[in-house]
């Protein structure tokens, strides 16, 4: 898969695979490839859809991948040994903040009266009331991507709201995201939460309705991450700092111009990416909101610069209040944020200013000073 190259000061690897679901955060690795942004820094990568998140841990852990598209918690959950084999793994860069919505069917929506509002408890104690009330006579079946996910966590924050008990009052299950809206459809599951493009989608296909979104829950929370193996990370720190430097050019571009964020989602529309899912999106315009709240923004122009995507502590302070419910998901993304690299260097390898020696240090001195964040202009923004 790999093959390694031997001049000094250039990747040690030319050719790497890097892996993704079909969600709109996945722009960033879209856009670096298809822009030539990998090619520019001696990197021939190639990008593997994999459907499921289970099998795209499964494949970065057995070095079938090199890296990864990743859900914030998974590289902590993978270093844990939660839901696997341990596998220590990194995460040098924050692909995307926000972009989940929780989604009903449009049956259990008309039902119970739950509908997309400024406040997510209110169509929570919507929801929660109908149950408790006429109800229908068993648990609504509501679906989430992963276990150790934040829209799981969302999914459990959001039936608290409304006094409904996550493992009392429905019923949770996995399932990958580009199988939500069939799902949905058939009748198999009741609702999901779910990264974009999936939850506007289903909307745009009218069998399901936004009812909140996770910018909503948790504003401008930390979503998706670059996943690496500490091993690979130590084994190949040229190649990973060119990598993260190629992100950082798509990051720029992408923000530059919103001519540049239409030719994003046309190439997310290509086939070997997210294909038909995102054409319902081409009808909108870039800053306009798909629901009627602009916390569930999808492509729309940034207000500001994006923040630097750097990990840092301070991204795991979501929310100051914690039910106990959720307490477990707040424990979890400090712990992820604390344990990944601390930035000492550039991407030069001089030390940045007033950064401590007592850091734990990146195994590379690829970690940037100024990283563009890329798709925090998407969904909550």
């Amino acid at each position: 898969m790999s093959h390694p190259q031997h001049h000094a000061n250039s990747p040690e690897l030319e050719r790497i695979s890097l892996g993704f679901v079909p969600l709109l955060d996945a722009a960033l690795l879209i856009v670096a490839r298809e822009r030539g942004c990998f090619t520019a820094q001696g990197l021939d990568v190639s990008l593997s859809r994999e459907n499921a998140w289970t099998t795209l841990r499964d494949k970065v852990a057995a070095g079938l991948l090199d890296g990864a598209q990743m859900l914030a918690p998974m590289p902590l959950a993978m270093s844990l040994g939660l839901g696997r084999a341990p596998c220590e793994t990194l995460a040098p860069l924050l692909l995307s903040r926000n972009g989940n919505t929780v989604t009903l069917s449009d049956a259990l929506c008309q039902a119970s009266g739950a509908t997309l509002g400024s406040d997510p408890a209110d169509s929570a104690l919507a929801l929660g009331n109908w149950l408790r009330g006429k109800g229908s006579g068993k648990r609504p079946r509501l679906a989430m991507v992963y276990p150790y996910s934040c829209q799981h966590y969302q999914l459990r924050e959001w039936l608290t709201l409304g006094d409904i008990a996550p493992d009392r009052d429905v019923e949770l299950v996995a399932l990958p995201p580009p199988r939500m809206v069939e799902a949905l459809r058939d009748g198999q599951i009741d609702g999901f939460c779910a990264g974009e493009p999936w939850g506007t989608l289903a909307r745009h296909c009218e069998v399901g309705r936004l009812v909140t979104t996770g910018a909503q829950l948790w504003p401008n929370h930390p979503e998706k991450v670059l996943g690496v193996t500490r091993s690979w990370a130590q084994r190949y720190p040229a190649t990973l700092a060119a990598l993260l430097r190629a992100l950082r050019d798509a990051g720029e571009w992408l923000y530059a111009s919103p001519e540049h964020r239409h030719q994003a989602l046309e190439w997310l529309a290509l086939p070997p990416y997210l294909d038909r899912s995102v054409r319902h999106l081409q009808t909108l315009a870039h800053d306009e909101a798909p629901t009627s709240s602009s916390a569930a923004r999808t492509c729309c122009a940034p207000r500001r610069r994006p923040r630097c995507t750097s990990p840092r502590p301070s991204s795991g302070n979501w929310k100051k209040r914690v039910d106990a419910s959720t307490r477990r998901c707040w424990r979890l993304a400090t712990a992820l944020c604390i344990s990944m690299p601390r930035r000492t260097t550039d991407v030069h390898g001089r030390r940045e200013p007033g950064s401590s020696r007592s850091h734990l240090r990146s195994p590379t001195s690829c970690s940037l000073n100024e990283i563009s964040g890329v798709l925090a202009f998407w969904p909550g923004s």
